[in-house]
């Protein structure tokens, strides 16, 4: 597809320079999530609307009064809804609480243990969604039949998993990740399962566009420390994919061939 050929990634016809999107979710405070927002790089950061206050509680502190969704992209999430009417639902009130804010990421779950997409569901979620004109992120499992059809939907972003959300497991199926790849025509962004910086640059190298992770920055001993190295390591994978890699050998090949030598 043309956006992996592009220094920049492209969602819903806006460019972002960083490839990681990180979220709000786990940390000790807002402070502490700003900051390892500054130190990851990222310009997008997604926001569980059933967990965080963007101001549906006028009593209790906003997200919004320390993350400025003038400086960054703000992308509501459906975290916790099991259902394709509470998802949508959730959506719409993503939508009034951020001025007619249409970018959202969809997730609707299938079950609170393994939080694994429900995947009927959420083609049922992202049909209404899109007619609805919202643009549409979403997650789900990463099966290349279904990946594409939520594209043909109309969704802006596909967000495969690389493992379960918040398992750290890293990329679990990065055969299937590459059979999306080759049929995708919008972003597709690794989402789930990261659990160290090593992960989060296999995935670019696979040829993913992006990353997201919340649980890897937020529960790392040090999260601004983890949030830098997550920088770095979406950086190198997007660049060793580009450089493309040498081919993979059964057997030995020598640095410094012998043919020409002077003795």
């Amino acid at each position: 597809m043309n956006e992996q050929t592009q220094n920049t990634l492209t969602v819903a016809g806006v460019d972002y320079q960083s490839r990681l999107i990180i979220g709000s979710g786990k940390y000790k405070d807002f402070q502490e999530n700003l900051q390892a927002l500054e130190n990851s790089g990222a310009e997008i950061i997604t926001v569980a609307i059933r967990r965080v206050n963007l101001g549906q509680n006028a009593d209790e502190p906003s997200l919004l009064d320390v993350i400025s969704p003038d400086k960054y992209t703000i992308l509501p999430n459906t975290a916790g809804c099991y259902n394709a009417d509470d998802a949508v639902r959730t959506c719409r009130m993503a939508r009034e609480l951020l001025g007619d804010h249409k970018l959202v990421k969809l997730e609707v779950l299938g079950d609170q243990k393994t939080l694994y997409p429900n995947v009927t569901e959420t083609l049922i979620a992202a049909e209404i969604l899109v007619k609805d004109g919202f643009d549409v992120m979403v997650y789900t499992s990463d099966d290349p039949l279904i990946a594409k059809r939520l594209e043909e939907i109309g969704c802006v972003a596909v967000m495969p998993l690389g493992a379960p959300i918040g398992s750290g497991l890293g990329i679990r199926n990065p055969h299937n990740i590459r059979l999306i790849l080759e049929n995708a025509e919008v972003p597709i962004i690794v989402d789930a399962g990261v659990g160290t910086a090593s992960d989060a640059s296999i995935a670019m190298e696979l040829g993913c566009d992006g990353v997201l992770m919340n649980t890897a920055i937020a529960e790392a001993k040090n999260p601004t420390l983890m949030a830098s190295a997550m920088k770095k390591a979406v950086e190198s994978g997007r660049e060793s994919f580009l450089a493309g890699r040498m081919p993979r050998r059964q057997y030995a090949s020598a640095s410094s061939p012998i043919d020409g030598a002077f003795f």
